[in-house]
């Protein structure tokens, strides 16, 4: 069949990566793509916001299947838009429908349906301009520190953890007066913060059945020992040492299990990925928010673990026949240390020209790359390449991440050299 891979990151470079491995893959195309999906696919230059541009492009191509990689598309109404279209009818799609994306692109949806369907998460409430007041009383009643979140899409950057009543209060009027997220943060939801420790679990549904993937924790902030401003992600490993059985038997009882049902129960037919962000509370698992698309930089820890063939999978999952096709999980390690932009993720520069040197160990997804005039592979991003370096141990796998983003130059390069030790410590 011919493939269609909405988006240009890591996450999609990955997916590239996967797909063009499977016998079942025709053609294989990524719009817009990157530098490294050039090499494995058709890049397009069209962007995935373009519906229209994007439907002439499957017509044009003869797409059996789109997998949409961002949060954006699904949040507009992709999915619904192609259902739409009498021309479109037969194409599948990975991806849920508008309904189905206000998991990610409504905090106070999510934290509702949550509540609704007795999936564990911390208190909250949600404001607005028009509350603003009681949300400022509200703060000098929390406990400390508190969790304020953007309702709506804000790029990875809508959520402050305030340590001090003054900060929170400051952070409620950004938001709220001062539109310091856009429309994302015309409500604003006070969540309670919780303890633990962090991760995430993906699940791949077809509206009926479903399968839980390899989970994975990643690496938010740019400095190492987690200091300093949050990311996009700077790393990820798969699989996570204090995610035992027990207590992913309980994440499946208590989190996926009532969160599938509950989407059942609101009318919506939920086809593609969920990512489940959660704290793991005293060996309990709590949800901390929704994705409705695979985490980027996770999906290049997690699709290496996939041994099955993950055409088989996607093509399964968009006939709603997921049930019939066995997922084989690699019991390996998988790290992937991302090399990032200098002033990332504030300001930095784009255009230099990136040096890397092949390592056969190591597998390189491309994030932010794109080509110059001298067809020179060149930063394009502020998250630049993931190196992912997979092992039959974590300390191995670490070393063979590390040492690929040490390899890598460009100018202005850095990147996290602790990615993986937490674990390598909670293990010991």
């Amino acid at each position: 069949m011919n493939i269609l891979i909405l988006g240009s990151g890591g996450r999609e470079h990955a997916f590239a990566w996967k797909i063009a491995q499977s016998p079942f893959c025709d053609e294989l195309f990524v719009a817009p793509g990157n530098a490294g999906t050039a090499d494995l696919a058709t890049n397009l230059p069209v962007s995935y916001n373009d519906f229209e541009a994007v439907a002439d492009t499957v017509l044009k191509n003869k797409i059996d299947l789109v997998i949409i990689g961002p949060e954006e598309p699904l949040v507009g109404g992709i999915v619904d838009f192609f259902r739409q279209r009498s021309d479109l009818n037969h194409v599948r799609l990975i991806g849920p429908d508008k309904a189905g994306a206000q998991l990610e692109g409504s905090k106070d949806f999510s934290k509702n349906f949550m509540q609704k369907y007795g999936i564990p998460t911390a208190a909250s409430r949600t404001f607005t301009s028009e509350t603003l007041e009681e949300g400022l009383s509200y703060l000098e009643s929390h406990a400390l520190p508190i969790v304020l979140k953007a309702d709506g899409l804000a790029a990875g950057k809508g959520v402050i953890i305030a340590e001090t009543l003054a900060d929170a209060q400051e952070a409620m009027r950004d938001m709220l007066v001062g539109g310091k997220f856009g429309e994302a943060g015309n409500k604003v939801v006070v969540e309670q913060f919780l303890r633990g420790v962090e991760l995430s679990v993906f699940v791949l549904s077809d509206g009926e059945n479903y399968k839980i993937l390899p989970e994975a924790k990643d690496y938010k902030r740019i400095g190492e020992n987690d200091t300093g401003l949050n990311t996009g992600g700077m790393g990820a490993v798969s699989p996570v040492i204090f995610a035992d059985s027990n207590f992913l038997r309980k994440v499946e009882e208590k989190v996926v299990k009532p969160t599938l049902a509950g989407l059942k129960s609101e009318g919506i037919k939920y086809v593609g990925f969920i990512f489940i962000g959660l704290m793991n509370v005293k060996s309990e698992p709590y949800v901390i928010e929704y994705n409705v698309r695979m985490g980027d930089p996770e999906t290049e820890v997690v699709l290496p673990r996939i041994q099955s063939d993950l055409v088989t999978l996607l093509a399964a999952t968009a006939k709603g026949t997921l049930q019939d096709v066995e997922m084989k999980i690699s019991p390996q390690v998988a790290v992937t240390t991302v090399v990032v932009s200098g002033g990332y993720p504030d300001v930095y520069e784009k255009g230099k020209v990136i040096a890397e040197h092949r390592l056969d160990d190591v597998v390189v997804f491309h994030a932010g790359t794109t080509f110059n005039n001298n067809t020179e592979v060149v930063t394009n991003g502020g998250r630049v390449l993931a190196m992912t370096g997979i092992a039959n141990s974590l300390e191995n796998a670490v070393h063979k991440s590390q040492r690929a983003a040490h390899t890598v130059q460009f100018e202005g390069k850095y990147y996290r050299h602790d990615i993986g030790l937490d674990l390598i410590r909670y293990k010991d």
